[in-house]
């Protein structure tokens, strides 16, 4: 047999003696139960002549029998070791210990006729399956996938094995809102739904968190494998049930074929991943087979990524300003609007940039640059203008905000009662207490808070009821087809009449006609905001902006100042 194909973790059991001075009777099986390699002691304990090929069931005949066939292939499904006992005609009572490692299978044969199980070799199947299998899920675990994958690369023929990268969707907020006991059984449930799919037709892998892996061999692998990342994704359009409650996490596919997009392991998981960007960039739930065009737009994003660590120091960000108006046309101040100017693709939309600025550790300076920024400029504005500005849930939940946002103001001038800080429902799901006395620490300095997006995430009325907002956003989301929707319009009256009952002012983002902010206007909205009155100004225009007055300016100023840059 190639010693390539040897399991070098399990060396010493095919050279070790055991107890009685003996080599052990040890043997090593692929997944078509075909002798891989063995001890010396199995040949001369079989009997069989050497020869290219011998089956397990040649080996062990007592093992075609259906009941002990069937244990063999749990022990392959499952990845759980399994103690087998049978009558041999010629040998006695026989006992082999079998248990899935990276290639295949591994029997051990533990004892003769007169001996009894022990609890020794339930201890050694026990390590032998913890070293390899994940605890939560008993699916093998990334040091099996990653020597499985250095056995079957690279590959000499035009068809290789392949490769799929399985990531769950929306998991995080099954753990923020239900706690890791839930997710641990979504998790659990989310193997045996991967597992029940693949059949025989590969093995499962729990890579890390809400990360699997599947490796497949076989003929036709591109056609085999698009079939089963389907059926995976259709499997968990199901919802799962936990404690009563019935929840959705999807899963989005990234599929890799060897040779063709790689023939070593770094290079397949690689294709395998940026597939998998891909199934997630296109929507999620879904799944996608690599495509060298795909690492373009993966390239393209680790340039954002290199620039954008820089792009502070090199000064690159600058900030627009978006009126706030009370109806009809009463400007009462600007919403500081954070932008980005690279200095090869342009601007860059801040959808594409604070993401990956908030997953790199980038926002508390970005955010701090931009709060300073902002307030200087608002030092120029009429006493009675406010100034809004966003702070991201990363910067929200960074240690050191209040004393941060304190100082800013002490530094600068810029009165705590003109400052109006917008979050998200998002920052509240994490450490509830904790953000609940940074906002009320907030409120005590003077500083306005309101609650962004409000009505999209996971809205929630006990915010509103532990926090006095100052301020409700109603999202553009229930503005876009206002005119048009009758359930729009009940959210937005609901909306208004919930903040005014509890003491807050109610804006509406992305306005964008006349005929929606009359019927906002009509309905008891405080403040309005979208293109309808202007679209973000520079800095540099606000001068003008302001001296033309608040009068009438849903109609002059959006003429004058619409094809601002």
């Amino acid at each position: 047999m190639p010693e390539n194909r040897v399991d070098r973790s399990q060396q010493t059991l095919y050279g070790s003696e055991s107890d009685n001075g003996l080599e052990a009777t040890v043997s090593l099986w692929d997944l078509d139960f075909k002798l891989l390699d063995c001890s010396k002691r199995f040949k001369e304990h079989i009997g069989l002549a050497p020869r290219s090929e011998v089956s397990l069931w040649e080996a062990y005949p007592a093992l075609a029998k259906p009941t002990l066939a069937e244990l063999i292939h749990k022990v392959i499904d499952t990845g759980e070791p399994c103690t087998i006992q049978f009558d041999d005609p010629t040998q006695g009572k026989r006992r082999l210990l079998a248990s899935r490692i990276r290639v295949g299978l591994l029997i051990v044969e533990t004892n003769g006729a007169h001996e009894s199980p022990s609890s020794e070799d339930n201890e050694k199947a026990q390590l032998i399956h913890q070293a390899t299998h994940d605890v939560l899920t008993g699916l093998p675990n990334r040091r099996q996938f990653s020597a499985a994958l250095t056995q079957l690369l690279p590959v000499t023929g035009k068809v290789g094995p392949a490769l799929m990268q399985l990531d769950l969707d929306d998991f995080k907020p099954v753990n923020d809102t239900l706690g890791h006991g839930a997710g641990d059984i979504v998790l659990k449930l989310a193997a045996e739904r991967i597992t029940k799919a693949l059949g025989r037709g590969g093995t499962a892998y729990r890579l890390a968190g809400d990360e699997f892996a599947i490796i497949q061999i076989g003929p036709q692998q591109a056609l085999e494998a698009e079939r089963l990342a389907d059926a995976l994704v259709a499997e968990f359009k199901k919802p799962f049930t936990v404690n009563g409650i019935s929840l959705f996490v999807g899963v989005s596919v990234g599929i890799a074929i060897a040779p063709r997009d790689g023939n070593e392991g770094e290079q397949l998981m690689k294709a395998a991943d940026v597939a998998l960007y891909a199934a997630k960039k296109e929507g999620r739930r879904r799944a996608r087979t690599f495509d060298p065009a795909m690492l373009i737009v993966v390239e393209q994003r680790e340039l954002l990524r290199r620039s954008l660590r820089v792009a502070l120091q090199r000064d690159e960000f600058f900030i627009e300003y978006q009126p706030l108006v009370e109806p009809p046309s009463n400007v009462v101040g600007f919403e500081a609007l954070l932008r980005w100017r690279h200095p090869t693709l342009g601007v860059i939309p801040p959808a594409a940039f604070i993401p990956m600025a908030e997953a790199d550790g980038l926002m508390r300076e970005i955010g701090q640059w931009m709060l300073e920024e902002a307030c200087r400029e608002a030092l120029a504005w009429p006493d009675h203008y406010t100034l809004a500005v966003n702070l991201s849930p990363a910067e929200f939940l960074t240690p050191g905000l209040t004393d941060r946002v304190s100082q800013t103001l002490d530094i600068v001038g810029f009165p705590a009662e003109r400052l109006e800080l917008e979050i998200t429902e998002g920052v509240l799901l994490e450490r509830t207490i904790n953000n609940l006395d940074t906002l009320n620490t907030l409120n005590v300095l003077g500083i306005q808070i309101s609650l962004d997006d409000f009505g999209t995430e996971y809205s929630s009325l006990s915010y509103l009821k532990n926090f006095p907002f100052d301020t409700i956003k109603i999202d553009r989301y229930f503005i876009r087809d206002l005119l048009q929707d009758g359930k729009s319009q009940a959210i937005v009256r609901s909306v208004i009449g919930l903040a005014h009952g509890l003491g807050m002012r109610v804006t509406a983002e992305g306005v964008e006609t006349r005929q929606q902010a009359a019927w906002l206007q009509q309905e008891g909205c405080d403040r309005l905001q979208g293109y309808s009155i202007s679209p973000p100004l520079s800095a540099d225009k606000l001068d003008d902006f302001i001296r033309q007055g608040a009068r009438d300016q849903s109609a002059a100023t959006f003429d004058e100042f619409h094809a601002s840059p």
